[in-house]
């Protein structure tokens, strides 16, 4: 009766995420004539609206005009003499309702919004920085003892990361450190050059007292056990002139109970020793001053209000702060746990000190209908100019462990294509590990969620010796998914040359220094150098399922064109592309060539004739083919 799809031209334009004041064209096919359509459009702001449609031959076209940013949701309405249903979807083809349904979501975002070209043509590479590199001795030790801090030193880079509480008390604290600091970074600086990476982002690095620094104690001050202010002004220096720059990672929603500014054990004259502090407005007491709002009831970890102007005025100067050392690029913490207000007021003060610097945000799901509680403002043109791109993640271990299929994996890729601005979706952090997630190789491997598991059972837990093979080569396919895909990809340090571990702080582990994996080290290298072709860094792109078991990606710029496919079977399999498999998306219509296509591994050349190429697929792996 009716057909639409949300991801081709035909039926929509245009693609995806539209700017505010730009027509939407929709275009709803209709095989018998005596069928009214409407279509009925729904937003926060402006409560329903119905438009009626303009017959033409094969269906009916609706045209309209949204001029502020934000979400509206639209399905249609099918009448006739007798019946009334309704068709919809959540992204691509519908189908039809009896009764009203979810709706297709339209992302509206401000046009003036645009994102730094020169982060999605990079690679983020994030580092956790005791876990790194060591130079030479442990630094910083005087200094932090001096303070009364617990400091656990391990003697051998390559001891276990602890887990259990220290002789005499009850909780583990993350307080045992390995001593790697900022100086070892600089050192590993041609290192992380050879892998192609554009951005080091950094955990936090500012005074604290665990080895996470998520509990900040001075927010102007870089902790001595990294070589304080000296090092990261040395690092900013040598990183730019390498053409790499630094991300911070910026913790404002909440503070340590011991910082300057909370101050409970009333040290420094803060808001919990002095009720006449000038932090004491920053905070929320219930009963002055044992009772408090803190972080997810962590006593240790007080929360702030982050819209006071003080606050406001102190954090525009911390980013004040690190600008002057040439660092104006920011990852936020808990970005849903802070107020739209304050990270509008974070970006425009970023963007006031450097244009080029970038805001992303930590958001565990699509960043544009997220809510907490209303819906959050991320992709509207005025926060963030990209998230953690967790929703990635989740695709690509569902199809590799066989959760969803290949037509699931693409399902999932385009619905954020579909959902995010083009400049945020080019921005997004593209990313397979963190320090908040199991080791990518380890989750791959097959292991059990984590509430499955003991502490004592995380900590031992390892893969076996068929496991392991098995992890490589789903991460080999994973991480040419990861890089040959639009948007940042951002590497976990040590995941490259085989790190594992279950959860934290397993997953913390330092990086294994001459125990490098040399087979995926030796992939992610050629990753790296695969990645400034210009059919990565700005071409069109397209994305399909040959079979439950085999997905393609297509990229292509100008007379440049790639082809990835990626087998999750343990077999090798004969595969046929066809030209009609993009036939969505943004790009349709402009990505196939006929032509030599050379595959890179082996050199192998392969013809592309009458719209399709026809080769096999190594077992459990992928296939790069490329043509100039």
């Amino acid at each position: 009766m009716i057909r639409y799809d949300s991801r081709k031209l035909k039926y929509k334009q245009p693609f995806g995420a539209v700017a505010a004041g730009a027509e939407v064209r929709l275009f709803a096919e209709l095989q018998k004539g005596d069928v009214r359509v409407t279509l009925r459009l729904w937003s926060e702001e402006d409560g329903e609206r119905l438009i009626a449609g303009q017959a033409e031959e094969g269906g009916v076209r609706f045209a309209f005009t949204p001029y502020r940013p934000g979400l509206i949701w639209y399905y249609f309405i099918l009448e006739g003499l007798d019946f009334r249903r309704y068709y919809s979807g959540s992204g691509g083809e519908g189908r039809l309702f009896d009764s009203p349904p979810d709706s297709y979501q339209l992302t509206v975002y401000d046009g003036a919004f645009t994102t730094p070209s020169w982060f999605s043509r990079g690679i983020v590479y994030q580092v956790f920085p005791d876990r790194f590199f060591r130079p030479d001795e442990v630094l910083g030790l005087a200094e932090h003892r001096a303070l009364g801090h617990r400091m656990r030193i391990h003697t051998n880079w390559d001891e276990p990361v602890a887990y259990l509480p220290q002789e005499g008390e009850k909780e583990y604290c993350p307080c045992d450190f390995y001593g790697g600091n900022l100086w070892g970074v600089i050192k590993k600086l041609p290192y992380l050059q050879e892998l192609g990476v554009g951005c080091i982002y950094l955990n936090p690095i500012m005074l604290s007292n665990s080895n996470h620094r998520y509990n900040t104690l001075d927010y102007l001050k870089v902790d001595p056990m990294l070589g304080g202010d000296e090092a990261l002004r040395a690092l900013a220096t040598e990183a730019k002139r390498r053409g790499i720059r630094l991300m911070l990672d910026g913790v404002f929603s909440h503070m340590g109970d011991d910082s300057l500014y909370f101050d409970r054990k009333g040290v420094y004259g803060g808001a919990c020793g002095d009720p006449n502090s000038p932090y004491r407005e920053w905070y929320d007491f219930d009963s002055y001053p044992g009772s408090y709002r803190c972080w997810w009831g962590f006593q240790s970890l007080p929360e702030v209000k982050e819209l006071t102007p003080s606050y406001m005025k102190f954090i525009g100067g911390v980013l004040e702060h690190y600008a002057q050392m040439g660092i104006t690029s920011w990852r936020l913490d808990v970005a849903d746990e802070l107020p739209d207000e304050f990270i509008v007021f974070l970006r425009e003060k970023l963007k006031s000190l450097d244009p080029d610097g970038v805001l992303v945000g930590e958001v565990w799901e699509d960043a544009s209908n997220k809510r907490s509680p209303n819906r959050r403002k991320y992709v509207d043109g005025r926060e963030l100019d990209g998230v953690t791109g967790y929703p990635f993640r989740d695709a690509v271990l569902d199809f590799f462990l066989f959760r969803t299929d290949a037509e699931g994996l693409c399902e999932k890729l385009w619905q954020l294509m579909e959902n995010y601005p083009a400049p945020f979706y080019r921005a997004n952090l593209t990313l397979l590990g963190s320090h908040d997630t199991a080791r990518i190789l380890t989750a791959l491997g097959g292991a059990p969620p984590r509430n499955t598991l003991t502490r004592e059972e995380q900590a031992h837990f390892r893969l076996s010796d068929a496991a392991w093979k098995l992890a490589v080569q789903r991460l080999k396919a994973a991480a040419a998914l990861q890089f040959l895909l639009p948007g940042a990809p951002c590497l976990y340090y040590g995941d490259e040359a085989g790190a594992t571990g279950t959860e934290d702080p397993f997953n913390r582990g330092p990086y294994p220094w001459g125990g490098e994996n040399e087979e995926l080290l030796s992939h992610y290298r050629m990753l790296g150098a695969l990645r400034r072709c210009p059919a990565i860094q700005e071409g069109d792109v397209g994305l399909a399922a040959v079979n439950e078991d085999v997905a393609v990606l297509m990229r292509r710029h100008g007379d440049q064109a790639l082809l990835l496919t990626v087998n999750r079977r343990e077999a090798e399999q004969k595969v046929c592309v066809f030209e009609e498999m993009f036939r969505c998306g943004p790009d349709e219509g402009k990505l196939w060539r006929d032509g030599i296509f050379y595959d890179t591994a082996s050199g192998l050349a392969f013809q592309a004739v009458g719209g399709k190429i026809e080769f096999s697929l190594p077992a459990l792996g992928c296939a790069i083919l490329k043509m100039e």
